[in-house]
C-alpha cells in the first residue's frame, strides 16, 4: 500500500506591517495638557507644517512658535507633543476645539527642541518667522507626504502675487486663496484659517512655500530653513521625508 505523504504548506514569512502612526504637514497636534493627558481640561492645539529629516538624520516636524509660548513669554523647550485624534474639520464645518483629545494609543509623538521668535504682528515685540522644531519619536510615528487634500513633494519660494495657494489645517481642512503680497519678512494671502490651524502648510501645487499663522499671513519656508541652518542643532539641514 502506498503511503501518502502529507505536505505542510508553510507560507513564506511576510514583512510585519508598520503600525506606527502617520504624521505629516497638516496633521493636528495637541499639547500643554492640563492637568493630565488622560483627563485634560485645558490644552492647546496647532497643525504641523511638515515632517522631514535634518542633516543628522533625525525625524523632525515643524509648526508655529506661538503655539508653545505661554502667557509669561516662556518658550517651553522640552514640551511633549501628541497627535490630535479628533477628526479634521472643513471650512464649512470646522473641527470643534472641545473635541480635541490626545492620541494616547500612540502616545507622545515628539518633543519641542527649539522655539523661534513669534510673529508678534499685533504687538510691539520683536518680529520673527514664528516656527518651532519638534524632534519626533520614530518608534511611534512615520512620515507621510499626504494629509487631507495636500501632498508635499518639494520646498520653494512663495509664488507671484495673484497665484492661487492652499493650506491644510486640522481645524478647517483645505482652504485656498490668492497671494496678495509681502509684509516685512512674511507673505500675505486670502487663505482662510482658524484657531488650531496655526502652523498649517501653505502650498503652491505640491510645493511647500510657507507656514500659516493667522491674520492672513504666513512665513516663507525657505527663510525658516535658512534661520534653522544658522541656528544649528535639531532641524538644521531640513529636507522633506520621503
Amino acid at each position: 500500500m502506498n503511503l501518502l505523504a502529507t505536505l505542510s504548506l508553510v507560507a513564506a514569512p511576510s514583512a510585519s506591517a508598520d503600525t506606527r502612526t502617520a504624521v505629516g504637514g497638516g496633521t493636528g497636534i495637541i499639547f500643554r495638557l492640563q492637568p493630565t493627558p488622560e483627563e485634560p481640561t485645558g490644552f492647546h492645539v496647532c497643525t504641523l507644517t511638515a515632517v522631514g529629516r535634518d542633516a543628522a538624520g533625525n525625524l523632525v516636524a515643524l509648526t508655529n512658535a506661538h503655539c508653545f509660548i505661554d502667557e509669561a513669554g516662556n518658550k517651553p523647550v522640552g514640551e511633549k507633543v501628541y497627535r490630535d485624534r479628533s477628526p479634521a474639520g472643513t471650512a464649512f464645518s470646522p473641527a470643534p476645539l472641545a473635541d480635541s483629545r490626545p492620541d494616547l494609543d500612540t502616545g507622545v509623538i515628539g518633543t519641542v527642541t527649539y522655539v523661534s521668535t513669534p510673529n508678534n504682528l499685533l504687538n510691539s515685540g520683536p518680529k520673527g518667522l514664528d516656527y518651532a522644531v519638534i524632534k519626533l519619536d520614530e518608534s511611534r510615528v512615520a512620515p507621510t507626504s499626504t494629509v487631507g487634500g495636500v501632498t508635499l513633494t518639494s520646498l520653494g519660494a512663495p509664488p507671484a502675487g495673484g497665484t492661487r495657494m492652499c493650506k491644510e489645517g486640522h481645524r478647517t481642512g483645505l482652504t485656498c486663496g490668492i497671494k496678495l503680497g509681502t509684509h516685512d519678512m512674511w507673505f500675505t494671502h486670502l487663505i482662510r484659517t482658524d484657531g488650531g490651524d496655526s502652523g498649517s502648510p501653505v502650498v503652491d501645487g505640491h510645493t511647500l512655500v510657507g507656514n500659516a499663522w493667522g491674520a492672513q499671513h504666513s512665513s516663507p519656508i525657505l527663510g525658516i530653513l535658512d534661520e534653522m541652518n544658522v541656528h544649528g542643532g535639531v532641524g538644521a539641514g531640513f529636507h522633506l521625508a520621503t
